[in-house]
């Protein structure tokens, strides 16, 4: 009896070992099969390792060459073209006459201020003859005072003779518009018979100083490559019809403000439009052979003098004032390590519009940052590595 029932016993316990064993297998196979679940509804991301270096700084920009020397010759009388006595693209002479103004106007109005004049002398004459008349009467008060009109009648010919003078100085100037040094006639807009529109009459140019032009970049770029007023430039002529490419060596002349671009550093959506301030060089060339009217460019690389953490621009995020990266942080569990998406404030950064140096607290050359995810993130988020 006592035999057949220790056997059972073991059996039952044996079997209770089973189904625990069991139990906890499929505990654990759920653990595990719900981790991979839930694993597999993390936002994806793929990463990069920032990288230690100098950054690379390209500058590209091109214009047209024109003559240093260009004035702009207006119609100062506001009269009416008479005669147009050069063509576009002609070579004028320093004093040469460019136009003839129709001066009738002026001319006639001149003639009524000399008829004027001399009506004032006739009327001085008259004071004159009083002035004896009053004398010879011995009247004191009557003498005073035909003394008093002709000094004021005096006072009145010298202005009108002034106001003459000034009307005939006028005409002799204004009655032609000349050439103000050698050069050559690039714009007329002077029609024969019509009034100014506004534009100037004249621009002539003169490449006998040198030729220029000017480009604008962004003054970060510009202080990395240190370009400034007396930098040498190296500038590629354009080929053109006739003329072969070849580089001719330039100088900054000029750094003046522009107006700020609005861009955005990272491109995202919780990326900010920020104000890029931007600088326009003039650049000056002296050669013979240029004479303005020929296309230019610049090419310029160098590395930053400063040395860094080099990351992509995908990864760098905006909003409002902060900028940061999000970097991966490894945590180990019992059930497998988890990643999560970290913040890291960027103290400052610059950019050659693909890649930016940066500089924080809290990251390093050998840790990934995240590149691109598949949803949205913030910090403390889990994420799954691609």
């Amino acid at each position: 009896m006592e035999s057949t029932e220790v056997p059972a016993h073991r059996r039952r316990q044996k079997r209770i070992r089973t189904a625990a064993l069991l139990l906890l297998g499929v505990l654990l196979f759920f653990t595990f099969f719900s981790n991979t679940l839930e694993s597999l509804t993390l936002p994806k991301v793929t990463t990069v390792e920032p990288v230690n270096r100098r950054l690379e700084l390209t500058l590209e920009a091109g214009g047209m060459l024109r003559p240093v020397s260009e004035v702009k010759l207006l119609n100062a009388s506001g009269w009416k073209v008479r005669q147009i006595l050069v063509q576009e693209g002609e070579q004028v002479k320093k004093g040469q006459t460019l136009l003839l103004y129709d001066s009738g106007p002026a001319e006639r109005e001149l003639e009524d201020e000399v008829s004027l004049l001399e009506k004032q002398k006739i009327e001085q004459q008259t004071l004159q003859d009083q002035f004896i008349q009053t004398y010879m009467e011995g009247d004191e008060l009557q003498i005073r005072k035909a003394r008093r009109d002709i000094e004021a009648g005096k006072l009145e010919q010298a202005r009108q003779a002034g106001r003459i003078a000034g009307m005939r100085e006028r005409l002799a100037r204004e009655q032609q518009l000349k050439a103000p040094f050698d050069g050559i006639v690039t714009k007329l807009n002077a029609l024969e018979g019509m009034l100014s529109a506004g534009e100037p009459e004249v621009i002539l140019t003169s490449s006998s100083q040198g030729v220029q032009f000017d480009f604008t970049a962004d003054a970060e770029l510009l202080t990395g490559l240190g370009i400034s007023v007396g930098e040498p430039l190296e500038v590629e002529i354009v080929a053109s019809e006739g003329q072969p490419a070849r580089s001719i060596p330039g100088k900054v002349a000029e750094i003046r403000n522009a107006q700020a671009r609005t861009d955005s550093l990272s491109g995202g959506e919780d990326s900010k439009a920020g104000d890029i301030s931007q600088r326009e060089v003039l650049v000056k060339l002296k050669d013979a052979s240029l004479k303005g009217g020929e296309q230019v460019q610049i090419r310029l690389k160098k590395p930053s003098l400063q040395e860094g953490l080099i990351v992509p621009n995908q990864a760098i995020h905006q909003v409002g004032e902060r900028s940061f990266v999000y970097k991966i942080e490894e945590q180990r569990g019992a059930l497998g390590n988890a990643f999560v998406a970290r913040e890291v404030q960027i103290r400052s950064s610059r950019t050659n519009g693909a890649e930016s140096i940066i500089e924080t607290d809290s990251l390093y050359e050998d840790e990934m940052i995240i590149l691109e995810s598949s949803e949205p993130l913030q910090d403390g988020n889990r994420v799954r590595l691609q």
